[in-house]
């Protein structure tokens, strides 16, 4: 598994523009905390997939629709996904236990650029915010 750096900026944007990993989705990732908001979360699962992190994944999706397992390229490999950018278009709190987050997410996959369009649907279980499902769309011609 790849890790970010500490003091390097958080693959995911950072809730403020150049945050560090150590201080954005780090702290989320190693379980010291929990992720305040649905899009917190969001980003945070953004980057665990950026760093091949495939059990902070399976921990925050939700049981009702959780796969069994999850496996994700590992860094390096000669086809391998490599996640590029994240931008998050908006975030909705529909409840108190219910949120949607908008995002687009850029990659590479085989040496051509991509990007993931989805409509994500969260929700918040004693304390803890899990992702439920989501719209999505790839859309193979991004730039």
């Amino acid at each position: 598994m790849k890790k970010a750096r500490n003091a390097s900026a958080c693959p995911c944007g950072g809730m403020v523009q150049g945050a560090s990993y150590a201080a954005c989705c780090q702290p989320y990732i190693e379980g010291r905390e929990r992720a305040p908001t649905a899009e917190h979360l969001m980003r945070s699962r953004y980057t665990a997939y950026t760093l091949g992190d495939a059990a902070y994944v399976l921990s925050t999706w939700h049981a009702s629709t959780r796969p069994p397992e999850l496996a994700l390229d590992a860094a390096g490999a000669p086809h391998a996904m490599r996640w590029l950018e994240l931008a998050v278009h908006s975030h909705t709190q529909l409840t108190e236990t219910q949120a949607q987050v908008m995002f687009t997410a850029r990659y590479r996959e085989g040496g051509r650029a991509r990007r993931l369009k989805e409509h994500s649907r969260f929700v918040l279980e004693n304390g803890q915010w899990f992702y439920v499902d989501g719209d999505v769309d790839f859309d193979a011609s991004s730039r």
